[in-house]
């Protein structure tokens, strides 16, 4: 169309648009609803967003659910069946509107919805959104009844309903404390209970939910992605529209994107055809603006360009979308390394290499409703303050909310998002597949604009658990299981993940061989192969101060070792009688098999156990030593795999990722985790601020040599430079020592005047360090300045 034609059909629709309704209605229901158990004896007030835990604590009816032993006190809450009801007042005028829906962002989980006593439908699936037609039943006043099923009573319905073969695990180890069958519900894996986490199968609308009255369209998903075209030398947009048209004609328009920083605006002739579809426009941006991209923390700003896209069309109103693009690329590399067998596994964003570092991700509470934007904030500053530049989203959790990742793509933080399914095998029955399908692409449209995913992956260390045999599968019966597998995860989530975002890589598990586990038919022989892919890698019984126990991996995605979080983060959910090593209560929080044990062992190798006969000093000794071995033992290994990034020793090495285990606590208790419940920094986080330092000197000893590494994450040469002023107080002299970076075996000479410095040869972390030195005769400021040598490591060449 040309430009005249398109500034008259401008004009047709500009006027038509004049005497047509305006934009949609949209009416939240958040707020206080009616919330009542099954047999009608509990009757009470809940918030929506929420659920039925935080309801009752919230109304005095139980204590803190974290508290003690509530965890299993309180398990009769989950096995209940739960109703939120509500009566509201339509806002806006029926007769108006052509279409009006009932939109559940969020349901947890199973659900039976009413609407003035009519079914609309059911839920089963926490992570889709659900959308009912109401059109034809909303009235003045409106009763909306969700009837909720107990999460564990659904589980094990579903099991018993699978007859043809198991489908294990069935139940998680004692030690967890918790419930069966979670791979059988499409809710959030870890809230049947985890090796550091409870049991709280909760129930509850969890997200929004409101009222939508349209005419003509509406507009349902919207995204962002950028391309870099090589050929060109110049970036693209990609701008995906999806949109519901209510009635059987296709509606024409107009679409103007408009890119005020970037000297870049555009016009499209559009057509939107009757049903739910999707309209793609390829916005080139002009050559004559420099696009400033977006970087990970550590390696550059992270820039985003407002966009404002609007839709005109014939008979309708206008729909103005102002959003935020970013301009990044990212690639997994796997390729072949000289000198060693398998393939390479790291990430180029905007064509550089990136090492990765930082943590793994849980749910930060058991009830997402207290998880605040100040939650999720003080938790991401926390991994960027300690030089991270990428988490993982473990795929036991959730689909974190918005924020999270409004937050990550503010920071700078890589996301590497698994799909919420681990350490189990699935159903893939027919029903099963089309929820998950509904997932996946509900996620993938809702999460793709952002710049901080980088990777999708399709689960955590379930090729492992078949590859492995976990289940102790009989050989004759392991065809149907791999089977299922990959009817899930490749012709299911990667077949959908790859038609709704081309713009990123997707893996099929965590750990994988990447490339060699798709040659080898999407299963490898071994995972954990230290020459492809990723890997998972645990060891609670070697000295873990022993470097050479630590796998030279391509990328090491998980590792780690547990620690007790404070004194006084354990003293708000606890007694007097809980504080000992070997008390019920610390027992009980205790979800790791022989995890208290194990900790000790660490202990032992390098300190002395305490002795002290005050019980509570003794406790707070215990909780001390575990903190500091922690921190030392994921040192080691975190040092380990960055010295490993630019060498190949035996064939093995190349390492381009640390993702430590893990970042967050869901509740107070051992774990292996940085950052307490509540964020508070264990040692092994301010440990964490120094070795994932952008520079980084690395020592270790190997058979009598000590090797001395310098670590770079710069992308050009780094120049180090040490400034010193001398000055005179009393009998002594003040050197006054400054450093544009980590300067490892600093040391001061003043050549033959005699004296000596209060330190000397030291590593220096901060950017200033004030240094004396005793004279043992007479001297000056100036003497001392003339004879004056400063080395580090740095200068030796």
């Amino acid at each position: 169309m040309g430009r005249a034609a398109m500034l008259q059909l401008l004009l047709l629709l500009m006027a038509a648009g004049g005497a047509a309704a305006g934009g949609p209605e949209v009416h939240s229901l958040r707020g206080s609803w009616q919330l009542g158990n099954g047999n009608g004896s509990l009757s009470l007030q809940g918030e929506v967003p929420g659920c039925v835990h935080t309801a009752l604590h919230g109304r005095g009816l139980i204590q803190d659910p974290y508290n003690r032993f509530n965890d299993v006190m309180y398990r009769w809450i989950s096995l209940d069946n739960w109703t939120y009801s509500r009566t509201f007042k339509t806002p806006f005028d029926v007769r108006k509107w052509q279409k009006v829906n009932l939109v559940f962002e969020g349901v947890d989980t199973v659900a039976h919805i009413l609407l003035n006593n009519v079914t609309l439908g059911r839920t089963n699936n926490m992570f889709n959104r659900y959308s009912f037609d109401i059109t034809s039943m909303i009235k003045e006043v409106n009763f909306i009844q969700v009837r909720f099923m107990s999460a564990i009573s659904y589980a094990a319905e579903q099991s018993r309903c699978h007859k043809a073969y198991s489908v294990p695990p069935a139940c998680p180890p004692p030690v967890q404390k918790g419930e069966c069958h979670a791979n059988f519900i499409r809710k959030e894996q870890c809230s049947f209970s985890w090796d550091w986490g409870p049991s709280f199968p909760t129930q509850g609308i969890w997200k929004d939910v409101r009222i939508e009255a349209y005419n003509l369209y509406h507009l349902i998903y919207f995204s962002l992605t950028p391309f870099f075209v090589r050929r060109a030398q110049q970036w693209s947009l990609e701008i995906e529209s999806i949109f519901n048209v209510v009635g059987s004609k296709p509606i024409a328009g107009l679409a103007t994107v408009n890119i005020p920083k970037l000297q870049t605006q555009q016009t499209y002739s559009v057509k939107l055809q009757p049903g739910e579809g999707s309209i793609v426009l390829l916005v080139n941006i002009s050559k004559n603006s420099t696009v400033e991209a977006w970087w990970p923390n550590g390696h550059g700003k992270q820039i985003g360009y407002n966009v404002t896209t609007t839709f005109i069309m014939e008979g309708g109103y206008q729909i103005e979308k102002i959003s935020k693009a970013y301009f990044r690329t990212v690639e997994l590399v796997q390729e072949p390394i000289p000198g060693s067998p398998g393939l390479s596994f790291y990430f180029k964003i905007n064509g550089q290499p990136i090492f990765m570092k930082g943590s793994n991700w849980i749910p930060a509470d058991s009830f997402q409703d207290r998880v605040t934007y100040d939650t999720l904030w003080l938790l991401l500053k926390s991994a960027a303050d300690a030089n991270m530049n990428a988490l993982r989203i473990w795929g036991g959790g959730i689909y974190e909310q918005d924020d999270f990742y409004d937050i990550c793509d503010e920071l700078g933080i890589m996301i590497w998002q698994d799909f919420m399914f681990a350490c189990a095998l699935y159903p893939t029955d027919p029903d099963y597949l089309e929820s998950v399908r509904a997932e996946v692409s509900h996620q993938v449209r809702r999460l793709k604009s952002h710049p901080s995913v980088v990777l999708w992956s399709g689960n955590n260390e379930n090729e492992a658990a078949i590859a492995s045999n976990w289940f102790s599968i009989p050989h004759a019966d392991r065809e149907v299981y791999i089977k299922d597998y990959v009817m899930l995860y490749v012709k299911n989530i990667r077949e959908i993940v790859l038609a709704e975002d081309k713009s990123r890589p997707f893996v099929v598990s965590s750990p994988t061989n990447g490339l060699e586990s798709i040659k080898e038919g999407w299963l490898s022989e071994n995972p954990y192969d230290t020459h492809y892919g990723d890997t998972h890698f645990y060891d609670y019984s070697s000295d873990c101060w022993n470097w050479a126990m630590y796998p030279r991996t391509r990328f090491a995605s998980e590792y780690g070792f547990q620690s007790w979080p404070s004194f006084s983060t354990l003293k708000k959910v606890s007694s007097a009688e809980d504080w000992s090593y070997t008390s019920n209560f610390s027992l009980h929080r205790q979800h790791h098999e022989n995890g208290n044990d194990q900790m000790l062992q660490q202990i032992a190798y390098h300190f002395k156990l305490p002795q002290t006969t005050d019980p509570i000093k003794k406790f707070k000794d215990m909780i001390y030593l575990t903190q500091v071995m922690q921190a030392q033992c994921v040192k080691t290994e975190t040092e380990f795999y960055r010295s490993s990034r630019s060498e190949i020793i035996r064939g093995e090495g190349h390492t381009m990722g640390a993702l430590y285990w893990q970042l967050n606590d869901i509740w107070q208790a051992p774990s292996w985790s940085s950052l307490e419940y509540g964020g508070k920094w264990k040692l092994l986080h301010y440990f964490a601020q120094n070795f994932f330092a952008p520079l980084l000197p690395v020592a270790y000893e190997d058979n009598g040599v000590l090797y001395i590494y310098g670590v770079s994450d710069f992308h050009t040469d780094h120049k180090l430079t040490l400034k010193a002023t001398v000055s005179q107080q009393d009998d002594v002299y003040l050197f006054d020592l400054q450093t544009t970076a980590i300067a490892p075996f600093v040391t001061l000479d003043v050549g033959s005047i005699k004296g000596r410095f209060s330190d000397n040869g030291f590593l220096m972390m901060e950017k200033k360090k004030v240094v004396i030195f005793y004279p043992w005769e007479p001297t000056s400021v100036e003497e001392l300045e003339k004879s004056f040598t400063l080395t580090s490591l740095m200068d030796v060449t």
